[in-house]
């Protein structure tokens, strides 16, 4: 089992900047996809971005694509999510997830994610 732990979270004003934080522990973390995923009061979890365990191959929901950049730093166990551009409706908890199995893709469903953090508020205002 991996320990996840976000940071970076807060307010901001639309068209601002803010970067998440994900340090992981427990497990060989360069072997695992990491993501990242939001929830909206009143609302399901949904995918933000996903990136391979080597970190060459990124992914992005379409609301996101073009303002949103993930990363990773194996050699000190984090992932990152740069968010530029925000916008009211970024408003939402976000959580860093891992999947569960080495070696395996990043996929959209929040099922197939294993390890999930405590999440960081990141609060947008118009």
């Amino acid at each position: 089992q991996v320990q996840l732990v976000e940071s970076g979270g807060g307010l901001v004003q639309a068209g601002g900047s803010l970067r998440l934080s994900c340090a992981a522990s427990g497990r060989t973390f360069s072997s695992y996809a990491m993501g990242w995923f939001r929830q909206a009061p009143g609302t399901e979890r949904e995918f933000v971005a996903g990136i391979s365990w080597r970190g060459g191959s990124t992914y992005y929901a379409d609301s996101v694509k073009g303002r949103f950049t993930i990363s990773r730093d194996n050699a000190n166990n984090t992932v990152y999510l740069q968010m530029n551009s925000l916008k009211p409706e970024d408003t939402a908890v976000y959580y860093c997830a891992a999947k569960g199995e080495p070696y395996t893709t990043v996929v959209v469903a929040t099922s197939r994610w294993r390890s999930w953090g405590q999440g960081t508020q990141v609060t947008v205002s118009s």
